[in-house]
């Protein structure tokens, strides 16, 4: 397990006479849904320069902790490709939105939201016609937590990739 987390570049100098000049009240910056036990999930099929991202992340950790994971301005195109990546992953797995009704044998059929008109559909496994449309009550959505926090962390990681970036400061990944 592990997480990232972003500091102004001048907190990563060696010299402590620096440090102490370099006066700021600016803090590091995270993602805020960040968990380390779903980072793993959330970067899976994600890459970075040209191999997996929690890979990166895991072989970074074996040399030092914390590691320097991106640095702007060389690392810019990289992470944002990598940025970009996340939240259509996030998009792809979250799906289309769908009404789903139930027919009263309880066969369910999903409709997606941006075809949702008045519609009767012959039940395949009673023969009884169901009406479907947007005036009708539709079954309850049956949405998982792990695909919800997995997703949230996608797109706070990507966020918080763009802000790095944008502010110019050293993502690092230290273990969780």
């Amino acid at each position: 397990m592990f997480r990232f987390y972003a500091v102004p570049a001048w907190h990563l100098l060696e010299d402590k006479q620096a440090k102490a000049e370099a006066t700021t009240t600016e803090v590091e910056l995270r993602p805020t849904e960040g968990v380390p036990e779903v980072m793993e999930a959330a970067l899976a099929q994600v890459e970075y320069r040209d191999a997996w991202a929690a890979d990166r992340a895991r072989e970074l950790l074996a040399t030092s902790d914390p590691a320097i994971y991106a640095r702007s301005p060389n690392d810019l195109p990289a992470l944002l490709r990598t940025a970009d990546q996340l939240q259509a992953r996030s998009r792809v797995v979250a799906g289309e939105r769908a009404t789903v009704w139930r027919c009263s044998c309880g066969t369910r059929f999903a409709v997606p939201v941006t075809l949702v008109k008045p519609l009767n559909v012959k039940c395949e496994k009673c023969g009884k016609t169901a009406d479907l449309g947007p005036g009708l009550k539709p079954d309850p959505a049956q949405v998982t937590t792990e695909v919800f926090s997995v997703n949230a962390t996608r797109r706070s990681v990507s966020e918080f990739f763009r802000e790095a970036m944008a502010r110019g400061w050293p993502v690092l990944v230290t273990k969780a």
